[in-house]
């Protein structure tokens, strides 16, 4: 059965087309700006005009869906340009869905790219509302920022989403975007949950990208640890009983066990994040001619998709559908 490669393709029990595939884009604000990641070679922070562009090219090559983070123009306590109709996903959202109509365009919800201390949410301290003199200082408060998530999905929806992605692993936060969206009549936009989010080692090039690191700390309060199986299944739980749509496990290839558990348990439609760390080690490797990198990053693809995944964000995406179409 491994004779030549039209048995092989007869035979294999895992494929991988487009359809598989969610394009990340970095936008930020301006015109004709593309400025390069450092840390993740082949990709750029994008103003709004120039992500219009790389979306009707993802769109022609048969991608189905882009998934969004903002680099705002101000950053404050509260992340509000998240939930500004002016802020810089909204436009993009806009201008995408005018230009790329078929396009699904996917929100990353979360604060850290809009706060100027780079946390999830908003942070215990004195002054804040919802300040707990019972908690230590510089904590997550986890209901004040529910209510921010709820406000800004409001404002991603009504500019042209079609999914929200709720990334910041904060309790109930399916149930109050749901009832959000429901409130405001966007009854038709999906939530595709971060159910799974390990506090991983493997985001460091997309902090870059996303000019997101934590001023202090780490996000373990609030992310997962690795060492857990069975909280990644309790949280999927969660958040199924809350009304998410989707599920993701991110990151993926550390994670492929936690993939098949979560597939295994729950129906619905599941996502796995192919990380910046993932893509830049392999770049880094590729460059000094140690690997391969276009077969090592398919099989990367492959083995995300043979543990379960539907769908997959990756940085490789228009790279992947140019090597399944035999392209260099």
């Amino acid at each position: 059965m491994r004779l030549n490669e039209n048995i092989r393709r007869m035979v294999s029990e895992t494929t991988l087309t487009p359809n598989n595939l969610i394009a990340p884009l970095f936008v930020r604000h301006g015109t004709g700006v593309s400025r390069p990641i450092a840390s993740m070679p082949g990709h750029s922070q994008l103003s709004v005009d120039m992500a219009v562009r790389e979306a009707e090219t993802l769109a022609e090559m048969g991608i189905p869906a882009v998934l969004l983070f903002g680099i705002p123009d101000h950053k404050d306590a509260v992340g509000s340009e998240n939930f500004d109709p002016e802020g810089i996903v909204p436009q993009a959202a806009y201008a995408i869905k005018k230009a790329v109509p078929e396009l699904i365009v996917i929100s990353d919800m979360c604060c850290c790219e809009y706060t100027d201390h780079g946390h999830c949410g908003i942070l215990n301290f004195p002054g804040v509302e919802g300040y707990n003199q019972h908690m230590p200082e510089g904590y997550l408060l986890n209901d004040p920022t529910l209510s921010i998530l709820g406000k800004a999905s409001i404002v991603h929806a009504q500019a042209g989403t079609d999914i929200i992605a709720p990334s910041g692993m904060i309790d109930g936060m399916i149930g109050t975007i749901r009832a959000a969206l429901d409130s405001a009549g966007l009854i038709n936009t999906s939530i595709m949950s971060y159910a799974v989010k390990y506090s991983s080692a493997f985001y460091g090039p997309f902090r870059d990208a996303a000019e997101s690191p934590p001023s202090f700390g780490d996000r373990s309060q609030y992310q997962m640890d690795p060492a857990n199986r069975l909280e990644a299944l309790r949280e999927a739980d969660l958040d199924v009983a809350e009304g998410a749509d989707m599920l993701m496990v991110k990151p993926a290839l550390a994670y492929l066990d936690i993939i098949r558990e979560v597939k295994n348990r729950h129906p619905l439609p599941l996502a796995a994040y192919q990380v910046s760390g993932e893509y830049s080690m392999v770049k880094a490797a590729a460059e000094k001619d140690w690997i391969d990198e276009r077969r090592v990053a398919m099989e990367t693809l492959m083995s995300i998709r043979r543990a379960g995944a539907d769908m997959i964000i990756t940085y490789w995406a228009k790279d992947a559908v140019r090597w399944m179409r035999g392209g260099a």
